[in-house]
């Protein structure tokens, strides 16, 4: 999340006047997103560098988020408590897109007797919010960590890709730019998450100039060795991307020309009945 100068997270893309932008509330939201995959644990001192906050005001955050049960702590270090999964589970209940699309991802494992998943892209990574499911005989090669609510990194995904894709040339350059606590602007890192990541800015513009033109996009082991991850763009009828429907296989069985000959038609008949339901 992009940072201002004092560390608070800079209010999102609704226009919010100043007066209403309530940053005591920004810089608490800031603290509980330091907890990720990587840091499980965090004491006062890492989750203020994390936060881009002083060690008092991430200690005072900390301890109110502790009092009001979102984290857990030994009086050292804090993690989350399961409270936090109160916000997802009323968006899975709640949100119109995962609740759409279910029933066309149920069939279509029904009829592939594979797995696919519906994922939106939050800045830097995806999220999956729907999955389909799971029928015997179905092929169990999931990539590590597909389940639903996961995060992965929006470069190395083929879901990610999909939807950065949908952004504007501007859009893109902007997005391969970040802002660090004190202001200042960099070139996003594109980890190398196995020797195939594409890293390199003008290598990954390419990609996505590619994954444009073909309206899909094909990641082999970019993400994971020995995962092929295939997805298309699911669109509303005023042609805006919302999400992205993807497969997972492996290489073991499927080759990248089977995944087109056979799962690309499949999915994007699916995105274009879902269309007028988005």
């Amino acid at each position: 999340m992009p940072r201002t100068p004092t560390g608070a997270p800079e209010p999102g893309p609704a226009t919010i006047q100043k007066a209403d932008f309530i940053e005591g509330m920004a810089k608490g939201m800031a603290v509980l997103e330091s907890f990720d995959t990587e840091r499980q644990r965090l004491n006062a001192t890492q989750a203020a560098e994390r936060a881009g906050l002083t060690r008092a005001a991430a200690r005072r955050h900390l301890l109110t988020l502790a009092h009001l049960g979102y984290l857990e702590s030994d009086g050292h270090a804090f993690w989350l408590s399961a409270k936090v999964l109160r916000f997802s589970g009323s968006y899975l209940a709640s949100a119109r897109l995962p609740r759409m699309v279910q029933a066309t991802l149920n069939r279509l494992a029904a009829q592939t007797l594979s797995s696919y998943s519906v994922v939106v892209r939050d800045e830097a990574e995806v999220v999956i919010v729907a999955r389909s499911a799971t029928y015997s005989g179905a092929e169990r090669i999931l990539a590590y960590g597909l389940h639903l609510g996961a995060r992965l990194p929006a470069h190395a995904t083929s879901t990610g890709r999909v939807l950065l894709a949908a952004l504007d040339s501007r859009a893109l350059l902007a997005w391969l730019r970040v802002r660090d606590a004190d202001g200042r602007s960099a070139p996003r890192e594109l980890a190398r998450l196995t020797p195939l990541t594409v890293t390199d800015h003008k290598a990954f513009k390419a990609r996505i100039a590619q994954v444009r033109a073909d309206d899909y996009c094909l990641a082999s082991e970019e993400h994971e060795l020995g995962v092929h991850a295939l997805a298309v763009p699911l669109r509303n009828m005023q042609g805006q991307t919302l999400a992205a429907l993807n497969l997972v296989a492996s290489p073991r069985t499927h080759t990248p020309e089977q995944l087109l000959r056979e799962q690309l038609p499949v999915m994007q008949d699916a995105a274009r009945e879902l269309r007028a339901l988005l």
